[in-house]
């Protein structure tokens, strides 16, 4: 009995529940059920929706940690791997370092090894050996690595970040890795740099170079590859190697578990120097297949709370469409009122039907006045009234030019203005046409632009046909001539022979240069990607035979109006320049030689003084010989040695006279590879004529095994004895004793900036130079001595400077008191690329 009662109970309840549900509903008036009875099936809908997607999102959100996982014990394990790669790469560059600290390995033996391991493992692209002065003694280059990338054997390192990181590692006396920034000429690579120690002392460092993209390429693991976009990042989080996942579509990122990418980095260090390695999972399948099905339980819940609202719509939409046709004519009234456009109107009979305010502003005719009228209109100019009337019947049977016409309008005041007329038909609601609109606007103002933009090109033209230059602009590929002013076609015709032959003289590359190394995908590679217009121009001089003239030609790239690149060449006449130019050079030649005749007027005494001596001792020879003889009181072998001694001094003096000669003659400049130490004894051997004269010692050094010079020698050897003869000048003025009267030639080599040259000095115990002639002592025509001419410094400068050269002096002193004077000069050695590319440059004056 009791668990029958229970149950009768339990069935009352829901039969209460019941009954109170719809005595509550009926006590709600019938505006309040209808919106409940349409409500509650959409809260329905939206309940089942919400239920929908939180379930959507928690299988999401556990997928995205499983994946999440999984990419994170991948990341770490290509993080090893790359790691045991900078390591083992590391302890072999640290293997190379101990045998050169040891002195176990030269310079061929490190290229032939760096040559082995940068062919064994792709990731390492260059290995140097830099000494501790930071001079590169030894490197080796993958093929794949630009020009401007490889470090070459005798370079030094230059300052940057790379200079700072080879501090670093001397400082530090261990192997430090770099990542250098960006702009530098190290971008995408990585650096080692591992010390060098020999007995205690650091020595430089050996420098491995890795590409960032290599490394990410054969360290990470395939099947990391394969499943994720794996990249390498720096510090700045900037993607050095390596791809990324593109962004997802914009459906997709709206579903709230695809906001997360499923991506992990880890840093790579404590080798690598902040690189960061990232990985980020492709998108699968799933995903797409979860938000097709969210958009598709949407879609369904959507449609159905629209249908039933939408009957509630319904009864909104006659209200709603009234108000909006009135707000639309408002709106279009508005409009076409604050319109600067000119709009009119008219039916099939050629009648005005409407005007807008903008088409009254421009005319001066209120729309009273124009509404209803027919042609001729008032607006129309008298003297064109035949031909408005013909361009309306034109209008009317739809004979219309697609981009307007332009026609002259009359103001109701009289005055006219240009206008462009644009003509479309008008049709009903029920397609049929009523008639033809017209929108006018005033080209006045664009018309007086147009003829200011004409006659300026005009002027511009005129200005380029007057030049004394030829130009001409040719595209890049095609021998199509661009443009051609007029002494270009006086010279070359119409035709781009012209332009392509003073192209191809000039040595400007008529096509982009292009890396061999590369595949020739491409002929524009390696143009610049900005502004062609910033770039510098480039010119030479050169002869065209069927002209018979010398042209200094410039060209340039640049962006025709069109887009193609072009190449523009600007030609000018210089022939009167060179002219002038070999004139110069002669009337150089012509001093040079007049100075060395000059020197040996000067030396005129000396040199006789100097000859006296032989023929002197070849009289007593042959007069004594002549009294022996006749008195027959000599041998045969007396009189042998007798002649002997004879023709030795008859040889002396022939030699003086040949060395001479030699000296004055004028010969073309002749630049070969000469032997400096010949140089120096032959100009000694002159100037010592004039220093024993003076009662001056010279003592000379030449240093051992010096290369050769690629120079004049007899140019050089004027300059050596008009300084040695300029230093015994200033000693005898300065009334030195005997044991101060010394000069000093002294030939050494030097590195002047890093570039090898020979250095010849000259040394007196003179009297020194004045300030104020320090400051004019290579002006021509200046001079202190009174018989000076004042082209001896002058020419010695200008043969020193044709040499790529440079000549300087200096007083010496001893205490405050000046103690002589040092002359001094240099040259480049004959392998440096100055001297080999003006070694046949004339001589300046």
């Amino acid at each position: 009995m009791q668990v029958t009662g229970t149950a009768h109970e339990q069935q009352q309840e829901p039969v209460a529940t019941a009954g109170w549900w719809r005595r509550w509903w009926r006590q709600q008036s019938a505006t309040r059920q209808d919106r409940f009875a349409m409500l509650a099936p959409v809260a329905a809908v939206l309940l089942f929706l919400a239920a929908i997607v939180s379930a959507f999102w928690y299988l999401r959100l556990e997928e995205m940690d499983r994946e999440h996982e999984a990419v994170r014990r991948d990341v770490e394990y290509a993080q090893q791997r790359v790691r045991l790669r900078l390591l083992e790469r590391q302890e072999q560059l640290m293997r190379v370092a101990r045998d050169i600290s040891n002195q176990e390995m030269d310079r061929e033996e490190f290229v032939s090894r760096a040559e082995s391991m940068v062919i064994q493992y792709p990731e390492l692209q260059a290995l140097a050996w830099i000494d501790e002065r930071r001079r590169i003694r030894a490197s080796y280059a993958a093929p794949s690595l630009s020009s401007s990338q490889i470090r070459p054997a005798g370079g030094v390192l230059r300052s940057g970040e790379t200079a700072d990181i080879y501090t670093l590692a001397r400082d530090l006396q261990q192997p430090v890795y770099s990542q250098p920034v960006a702009g530098t000429d190290s971008t995408g690579l990585l650096q080692l740099h591992i010390p060098l120690a020999q007995q205690g002392k650091f020595s430089g460092v050996i420098l491995g170079e890795y590409s960032i993209d290599g490394l990410l390429r054969y360290a990470v693991p395939a099947e990391v590859s394969a499943k994720y976009a794996v990249a390498l990042l720096d510090g700045k989080n900037r993607v050095l190697a390596g791809s990324s996942v593109p962004p997802r579509n914009r459906a997709t990122q709206l579903l709230p578990w695809a906001a997360q990418p499923n991506e992990y980095e880890v840093p790579v260090s404590p080798v690598g120097n902040g690189l960061i390695i990232r990985a980020q999972a492709y998108r699968t399948s799933l995903g797409v297949i979860g938000s097709g099905l969210f958009w598709l339980v949407g879609a369904l819940s959507a449609m159905t709370a629209w249908m039933l609202i939408g009957n509630w719509r319904h009864t909104r939409r006659r209200l709603q469409a009234q108000r909006a046709l009135v707000a639309e004519t408002n709106f279009r009234r508005a409009m076409e009122n604050s319109m600067l456009t000119g709009m009119r109107a008219l039916d099939m009979q050629g009648r005005i039907t409407y005007v807008n305010a903008a088409f009254c502003q421009m005319t001066g005719w209120s729309e009273a006045e124009l509404v209803g009228r027919t042609p001729p209109f008032p607006y129309w100019p008298d003297a064109d009234r035949e031909q408005l009337m013909a361009r309306l019947d034109d209008e009317l049977h739809g004979r219309t030019v697609a981009g307007g016409f332009q026609v002259r309008v009359k103001r109701k005041d009289g005055s006219l203005f240009d206008a462009r007329l644009y003509l479309s038909p008008l049709i009903d609601a029920k397609g049929q046409q009523t008639g033809w609109m017209t929108s006018m606007t005033d080209i006045t103002e664009p018309n007086r632009i147009r003829e200011q933009l004409s006659a300026s090109y005009e002027r511009f033209t005129t200005v380029l046909e007057a030049l004394d230059a030829s130009v001409s602009v040719a595209p890049l590929g095609s021998e199509e001539l661009l443009f051609a002013n007029k002494l270009y076609r006086l010279w070359f015709g119409v035709q781009t022979a012209g332009h392509l032959q003073m192209v191809a003289q000039a040595g400007v590359p008529e096509h982009p240069r292009t890396d061999e190394s590369l595949d020739e995908v491409d002929s524009f590679v390696g143009l610049p990607t900005n502004s062609l217009t910033s770039a510098k121009s480039e010119n030479a001089e050169i002869f065209v035979p069927e002209l018979g003239k010398w042209l200094e030609v410039r060209s340039r790239y640049l962006n025709w109006v069109d887009g193609r690149l072009a190449q523009m060449v600007i030609a000018t006449d210089i022939t009167p320049r060179r002219h002038a130019e070999e004139q110069a050079a002669a009337q150089a030649e012509r001093a040079q030689t007049s100075s060395r005749l000059i020197t040996m007027g000067e030396m005129a005494s000396s040199v006789a003084h100097e000859l006296n001596q032989p023929l002197t001792a070849i009289n007593n020879y042959c007069n004594g010989l002549v009294s022996r003889i006749r008195k027959q009181q000599i041998s045969e072998e007396d009189l042998l040695a007798a002649l002997d001694k004879t023709a030795r001094q008859a040889q002396r003096a022939g030699q003086i006279i040949q060395r001479i000669r030699s000296f004055v003659k004028r010969s073309e400049p002749n630049r070969t590879l000469s032997d400096i130490a010949l140089i120096v004894s032959e100009a000694v051997e002159l100037a010592e004529i004039e220093l024993r004269r003076r009662n001056v010692r010279l003592s000379h050094y030449v240093a051992a095994r010096l290369p050769k010079l690629m120079v004049d020698p007899i140019l050089i050897e004027q300059v050596l004895v008009n300084l040695l003869r300029n230093a015994a000048e200033s000693i005898e003025h300065a009334r030195r004793p005997p044991s101060r009267r010394s000069v000093e030639l002294r030939v050494i080599p030097k590195d002047v900036d890093g570039q090898p040259v020979i250095e010849f000095s000259v040394l007196d115990s003179g009297q020194g130079l004045a300030p104020e002639v320090m400051g004019r002592l290579y002006e021509a025509f200046f001079s202190t001595k009174a018989e000076g001419m004042g082209i001896g410094l002058n020419l010695c400068r200008s043969i020193v400077e044709s040499h790529q050269g440079r000549m300087q002096a200096e007083n010496i002193y001893n205490g405050t008191d000046v103690a002589g004077c040092r002359f001094s000069f240099w040259i480049p050695l004959a392998g440096t690329p100055d001297s080999i590319e003006n070694k046949d440059a004339p001589v300046a004056a």
